[in-house]
């Protein structure tokens, strides 16, 4: 498992670092970006992802790269992901398939 802290939303670090130092008009902000005002207030909220589209228009919006709208939004997933992830029995090890009793209706060929 990753880290221990759980990583900031990226509509928080939006919020944080581009709408209220900058006091934007979040109508205004979101008919730039072109999406819905109730997209743009969910994603604030942390209830709502950045897509790669709404990554790009942020970018070019922002100046920044949609590449950190979408590793912030991956690192976020990822940390919720695996909080709530129930771990899977491994069918491979150093490319090669586990001989396990569990593994032998997954991968009969292997074990002939």
């Amino acid at each position: 498992m990753g880290k221990k802290r759980k990583p900031t939303h990226p509509g928080r670090i939006l919020d944080e670092h581009y709408i209220k130092p900058l006091k934007l008009n979040l109508e205004k902000l979101a008919d730039r970006l072109g999406i819905a005002r109730n997209t743009l207030f969910n994603i604030r909220a942390g209830k709502a992802s950045i897509t790669t589209s709404i990554a790009l228009s942020l970018a070019e919006a922002f100046d920044t790269t949609p590449q950190l709208w979408l590793n912030l939004q991956i690192n976020y997933d990822l940390w919720v992901g695996e909080h709530g992830h129930v771990p899977v029995k491994p069918i491979l090890k150093n490319g090669a398939i586990l001989r396990t009793k569990q593994n032998m209706g997954i991968a009969r060929a292997a074990f002939a």
